[in-house]
């Protein structure tokens, strides 16, 4: 037997094959990858980082550093993956997949690989002992009469819910909670000891003190009673406990910025070109209570010069710092209807970091030089000092502009030829933007306006005018300026990717189209363009509603990613988020990355990797998401209570999505969603299409389909699955008969098969509408 000595010995002797790529690559270079593949193998056994380390003789912090990180770098990659015991083990090449575990309300399950591979179903026996975000190890068991790819978990690698937040009940001796979250399928019971102060119906939350098993559920104590159901501003705590939203600031953090004052301090201008003399403005929305950006704009006998200033919250949140921690671990602020959970503290976001009027602030800014055709001939970054002339809000600026209110114009009558600079350079830019392609959808926000004891008053849609257009443009060429800035310096950097259409969603879109008797073009590759020149097309179509929303549907989403593939709906080579510093993690990475080149310094010298990059890229990305579900929890929520006294009360709507299960409709007048189910179809057995987005009847012809207008009776609210469900008035619109001699056999067991299915809970519904994100 070898002992422990002869062992260390031997892998002391290792020799690195690509030692020299690594001295090359790197100032301090460590052992490469693959000799920490062969130095686990030899050893037949995990291994803990710090026996890594030991092995290697690796000392040092910053060796200490750059092995996590790699070790990090190589379990992503699925090279490594990390056990329960906190070791290292091979990742078995492609025996083995590591993933993260998304939960459905059913029951079952996804497995979401770290590759970035197709994702793997896993089924309601497999998600037993199972939380959505858990950490598992899973092997390829099958493949389902779907022809999805089944799951097999070997190890639970790491839980990720820890408590949960939910309504709690009482039944004879047994005390649980029904989580919030509905993706967690699992109830929580309470031991009699653990249930403290909560009790029935009320809202509380749930720490896990043992997580599920194949034979038993999570057990839970009580850890806090947030109040009764139906309390105002309930909705906003289930949605931060529900997605563990960080709202606390550290001891720490508030300890860093105690020394903070609301001004600028002299010393903190030095060094900076002074750009206060230069009538800046701020435009946002009424209720904006953070300005990050201003603009102002010059002709110039070829065209104009544009100046975009950013806030620069790079020289207050520096890195390694309590502050930049927090930051990262929010990645961005989450804003709910009246309420904001800011990623930075209120010092720094409506502070020393918001371009307030007529106050001295620090900022990044890019100057941009642009001919009369709209193209950015050339542009620079640098640092400078400000002062915001005034906070304009969209209307002011819209009513200035195109209403020309004469009122309005005498008021601001010093920045009236600024602002008409300003329109006039956007007029030309937008004309380039239609040039190349870029996608404009014609789509519908809405604002909830709250009355007393925050119920709603109304729902009302968000009119976007000219002076909307014109910061969102400024802002697109900014971010554009700025990743063409970094792309030219190789620096290591966070883009805002977004992918065309895949294969499937591509041939599903244009079978769609070919029914309807319509060609997009680009044969394999649609361009941006090519969705345009369709949706030009078709404008004046009645169906153009639903033609635009299949072509919405069949994008992908945008994520952050260091990997040049572009964006394409704003159809640009290169993207990135430079504009939003005070609410977005990225925009600060970028602000980093760009103050780095302006010092002069090396790539190989700034504090992030390209890996380092691809990390923060997935953490931002899934944290931007978690924030997305939060707010729409909340204002699903919201929308349940807001109808809940208006229960049978008739509204005219538009089908907004078709399920196997039946179809939603939003209502025209109220901007509310809710389901109709195929149970209550009782006139005809209805077949789902999916490729065709309709719902069609065997027997009598009838369809419904995306985008169809129906009048529905409002049935049933429940406000804990935040569901509303909906009853048809009227049949929808007759297609060509197909044969079926058991069609009024199949309604009949349509209607009773899915009655009670009609109690269960259903599916989430589909993402409200909103504007696509940039």
């Amino acid at each position: 037997m070898t002992s422990n000595t002869d062992q260390t010995s031997d892998f002391n002797a290792l020799v690195d094959p690509h030692a020299q790529r690594e001295a090359e690559k790197y100032e301090n270079p460590i052992p490469s990858r693959e000799l920490i593949l062969q130095l686990i193998q030899e050893a037949g056994k995990p291994l803990r980082r710090q026996q890594i380390a030991q092995q290697f003789a690796l000392e040092t912090p910053d060796a200490l550093e750059a092995l996590r990180r790699r070790l990090r770098a190589m379990e992503r990659d699925g090279q490594l993956s990390f056990n329960s015991r906190q070791k290292y083990c091979l990742g078995s090449g492609g025996n083995t997949i590591a993933g993260r575990v998304l939960g459905h309300p059913e029951g079952f399950g996804f497995l979401k690989p770290d590759d970035g591979s197709e994702d793997l179903f896993l089924s309601p026996r497999e998600m037993k002992p199972l939380m959505p975000n858990d950490r598992v190890i899973a092997r390829v068991a099958g493949i389902d009469r779907r022809g999805r790819r089944e799951a097999a978990v070997i190890e639970i690698s790491e839980r990720n819910t820890h408590q949960v937040v939910g309504r709690f009940f009482t039944e004879g001796r047994v005390a649980y909670v029904v989580p919030d979250n509905k993706k967690i399928a699992h109830e929580v019971l309470i031991a009699k000891e653990d249930v403290g102060h909560a009790k029935q119906g009320q809202i509380v939350v749930a720490e896990i003190i043992q997580q599920p098993s194949q034979h038993c559920q999570p057990l839970g104590r009580i850890t806090e009673v947030l109040g009764a159901h139906m309390a105002p501003g309930m909705e906003i705590e289930m949605a931060i406990r529900s997605h563990d939203l960080p709202n606390q600031w550290p001891d720490p953090l508030l300890e860093e910025i105690k020394e903070l004052t609301p001004q600028v301090p002299e010393s903190a201008k030095q060094g900076r070109e002074d750009i206060r003399k230069l009538p800046l403005v701020t435009i946002d929305g009424e209720d904006a209570r953070d300005f990050d950006d201003a603009v102002y704009a010059q002709k110039t006998p070829k065209g104009w010069k544009l100046l975009v200033a950013i806030a620069d919250v790079s020289h207050y949140v520096k890195v390694d710092t309590a502050l930049d921690a927090e930051a990262k671990n929010r990645s961005t602020s989450v804003y709910f209807p009246e309420k904001v959970i800011p990623m930075l503290p209120e010092i720094l976001s409506n502070g020393l970091c918001s371009l307030n009027p007529e106050v001295d602030r620090l900022c990044m800014v890019c100057e941009l030089l642009i001919n009369e055709e709209g193209n950015v001939l050339r542009s620079r970054f640098f640092e400078a000092v400000m002062r915001s002339h005034a906070r304009l809000t969209y209307t002011e600026v819209a009513k200035i502009l195109v209403d020309e209110d004469q009122k309005l114009a005498k008021k601001y009558a010093a920045l009236l030829p600024h602002l008409q600079t300003l329109y006039g350079l956007y007029k030309v830019m937008r004309n380039q933007r239609e040039l190349r392609g870029a996608m404009d959808f014609d789509t519908q926000e809405t604002k909830i306006v709250f009355g007393p004891e925050r119920k709603i008053a109304e729902i009302v849609p968000l009119q976007r005018n000219d002076a909307h257009k014109l910061i969102e443009e400024f802002m697109i060429t900014t971010n554009t300026a700025a990743a063409k800035f970094l792309n030219k310096k190789k620096m290591p950097r966070l883009l805002r990717i977004h992918d065309g259409p895949g294969p499937e969603k591509l041939l599903a879109l244009k079978t769609f189209l070919g029914e309807l008797g319509l060609f997009l073009g680009g044969k394999a590759q649609p361009t941006p363009l090519d969705y345009m020149h369709l949706l030009e097309s078709v404008k004046e179509r009645p169906d153009a509603h639903l033609i635009q929303t299949i072509l919405l549907r069949s994008m992908s989403q945008a994520v952050y990613s260091p990997e040049t593939k572009g964006h394409f709906g704003l159809a640009l080579d290169a993207y990135a988020h430079f504009t939003s510093p005070i609410r977005r993690y990225p925009d600060l990475l970028v602000h980093r990355a760009i103050r780095h080149c302006l010092a002069g310094k090396s790539p190989d010298s700034f504090y992030y990797t390209h890996p380092d990059m691809v990390l923060l890229g997935e953490h931002c990305s899934a944290n931007e998401r978690r924030a997305d579900d939060a707010t729409r929890d909340v204002v699903s929520w919201l929308k349940c209570e807001y109808m809940m006294d208006k229960i049978g009360e008739e509204f005219d709507g538009l089908i907004s999505a078709v399920t196997g299960f039946g179809f939603f409709v939003e209502l025209q007048s109220i901007y509310v969603e809710g389901l109709v189910h195929i149970a209550s179809l009782v006139q005809d057995y209805f077949a789902f299409d999916a490729s065709k987005h309709q719902l069609y009847g065997e027997r009598t012809g009838v369809r419904y389909r995306l985008g169809d207008m129906v009048k529905i009776r409002v049935v049933r609210v429940n406000l804990d699955d935040k569901k509303i469900d909906f009853e048809l008035l009227q049949t929808g619109k007759k297609i060509a008969k197909t044969k079926s001699s058991s069609g009024r056999k199949k309604a009949e067991a349509n209607g009773k098969a899915a009655k009670s299915d009609k109690d269960k809970k259903a599916p989430n519904k589909p993402k409200a509408k909103r504007r696509r994100r940039s």
